[in-house]
């Protein structure tokens, strides 16, 4: 299903820093009604973070030594739920890869404990991941030209939005009018 057919954005081309949006019937339960920002595309494949998948965790349920309550730790995708990602807006504290400008993808983690023990962070410039999304080469390229997914702009309200049941529906309406009525269709048509 090609979005219900709708003609894509133009900046469709898929890179770092993009955000892609599931189609609103998309089935995997990894990726339904997800939000994902793309920090990695290239050659040897791709690699975003979801950021609109909850958990019960904390930093502090992970690494007991940095016990927070405020900073909760988010659903990275079904790729290496072993491994801690980070993305944050503040690259003098914790260093990290600029995907987008103004965003970094990982960094220090002892930085990131000192700025914790000091009181020295803002939760809403942090968003901590177990695991990650990740596609072979092509796949991905497979997908969207399969109609999975919308590819657009990232916009930094949503990547540090802290309502996160609503981050697929603002990001349907943030493509315009013509794509508003998406955010409110339900997850199996059947159902409507």
């Amino acid at each position: 299903m090609d979005f219900l057919n709708l003609q894509k954005p133009t900046n469709a081309a898929l890179a770092t820093g993009k955000m892609l949006i599931a189609e609103p019937f998309l089935a995997d339960p990894n990726f339904a009604r997800s939000v994902i920002l793309l920090c990695e595309h290239g050659e040897e494949g791709s690699v975003g973070f979801v950021l609109n998948r909850s958990t019960e965790l904390t930093l502090g349920d992970l690494l007991p030594e940095l016990y927070t309550p405020l900073l909760k730790v988010f659903q990275g995708g079904p790729v290496q739920l072993d491994t801690l990602h980070m993305l944050h807006r503040t690259p003098s504290t914790f260093g990290g890869n600029e995907v987008f400008p103004g965003v970094f993808w990982g960094g220090s983690y002892e930085a990131l404990q000192e700025a914790i023990l000091n009181n020295e962070y803002q939760p809403i410039d942090l968003r901590l991941f177990v695991g990650y999304a990740g596609w072979s080469p092509g796949q991905l390229d497979k997908e969207l030209k399969e109609g999975a997914w919308i590819v657009t702009d990232l916009s930094e309200d949503i990547l540090f939005e802290t309502d996160i049941e609503n981050i697929w529906k603002e990001a349907i309406k943030a493509l315009g009018d013509k794509y508003a009525y998406l955010a409110n269709l339900p997850l199996n048509p059947q159902m409507n």
